[in-house]
C-alpha cells in the first residue's frame, strides 16, 4: 500500500534535513583525508583524490594526543562521578527531605540556569586563581563536578519513586542515607545513566574553560590540543580535521550505545515535580 502524498512529502523533507545535518560530518571527514593542496583547491573538492590516511597519524605525532586523552579521561572521569555523586545527594535532599523554605530554595537554585554561563566564567576564573590552582587538575574538574539541570533531573525523577518504598525502610531502621543508598539509587539507574552521559559530553567536549585555566601544554585537554593546529597566520586543516575526527569518536560511539538514554533524558526533565 503506497503512502498518502503528504506522508511521502514529509518523509522528503526529513530525509533532507538529515542529510543536512550530516554534511558538515562528511565534509570534516574528506577533509581530513586530502592534502594541503586538494583543501585549497577551487572549485572545491569533495572528495579527495587519494584518500591520505597518514594524515591521522602525523596529527597525533605533531601534538602530544597521547597525554592530552590521559587529561580528557581523567577530568571527565572525575567530573562524571562528582556530577552523579553530589547531584543526587542534593536532589535527594530536594526531593525527599523537609526543610525550611526548601521548595523556595530549589526555585532560586534552578534560577540559576538561565544565568549565562559566560557570565559566571570570569568570577569562577578568579576563585580558580585566588586558590593558586592554575594549571592543576583542580582548576579542571572542580567547576564540573556539580550541575544544576543535574540536579533537576534526578529531583524530578526521585519525586517520582513511592514514598511507601522508603517507609518501609524507615520502619526497618534505614536512615535517610541508607534509603538514598539502598532504595532510591538502585531504582534511579535509568536517570543516573542519563546524567553521566549528558555529564560526559559536557566535560568531554569543553574548550574554553580548559583553554582560560592551563598555559602548559601538559595539562591541555583534546578540545584545546585540536586549537592548536591554528595559527596566527595559517590553519593546518587537514591534520586539525584528522584530529578533530579522532577526538569525536569517543563521542560518537556513547551516543551509538547509549541513545535510548538520551531519549529518556529528555523525557525526565518533562516530569512535573
Amino acid at each position: 500500500m503506497t503512502q498518502p502524498l503528504p506522508k511521502r512529502v514529509a518523509y522528503v523533507a526529513l530525509i533532507a534535513i538529515a542529510l543536512s545535518m550530516l554534511l558538515p560530518f562528511l565534509w570534516l571527514l574528506s577533509t581530513s583525508l586530502m592534502t594541503d593542496l586538494e583543501v585549497y583547491q577551487y572549485p572545491p573538492r569533495l572528495l579527495p583524490a587519494q584518500p591520505r590516511w597518514e594524515n591521522y597519524s602525523e596529527a597525533m605525532s605533531y601534538q602530544p594526543f597521547g597525554r592530552y586523552f590521559l587529561n580528557s579521561v581523567l577530568i571527565t572521569a572525575v567530573a562524571v562521578l562528582g556530577q552523579l555523586l553530589f547531584c543526587s545527594l542534593a536532589a535527594y535532599a530536594f526531593a525527599r527531605l523537609q526543610f525550611k523554605w526548601r521548595d523556595k530554595i530549589f526555585a532560586v537554585y534552578l534560577a540559576t540556569m538561565m544565568v549565562p554561563a559566560i557570565v559566571t566564567l570570569i568570577p569562577v576564573f578568579l576563585i580558580i586563581n585566588a586558590f593558586g590552582w592554575m594549571n592543576t587538575y583542580a582548576a579542571l574538574i572542580t567547576p564540573s563536578l556539580s550541575s544544576v539541570w543535574g540536579i533537576f533531573l534526578l529531583r524530578q525523577f526521585f519525586r517520582t519513586i513511592p514514598k511507601e518504598l522508603e517507609e518501609a525502610a524507615r520502619i526497618d531502621g534505614a536512615s535517610d542515607l541508607m534509603i538514598y543508598w539502598r532504595v532510591v539509587l538502585p531504582l534511579s539507574k535509568p536517570a543516573l545513566a542519563t546524567l553521566a552521559i549528558f555529564a560526559f559530553m559536557a566535560t568531554w567536549r569543553d574548550f574554553l574553560w580548559p583553554l582560560l585555566v592551563t598555559n602548559r601544554t601538559e595539562m591541555r585537554t583534546v578540545e584545546v590540543g585540536i586549537a592548536a593546529f591554528s595559527s596566527q597566520y595559517s590553519v593546518d586543516w587537514t591534520h586539525q580535521m584528522a584530529a578533530a575526527v579522532v577526538v569525536m569518536l569517543p563521542i560518537v560511539l556513547v551516543f551509538f550505545f547509549a541513545q535510548r538514554y538520551f531519549i529518556r533524558g529528555i523525557t525526565l526533565t518533562g516530569l512535573k515535580g
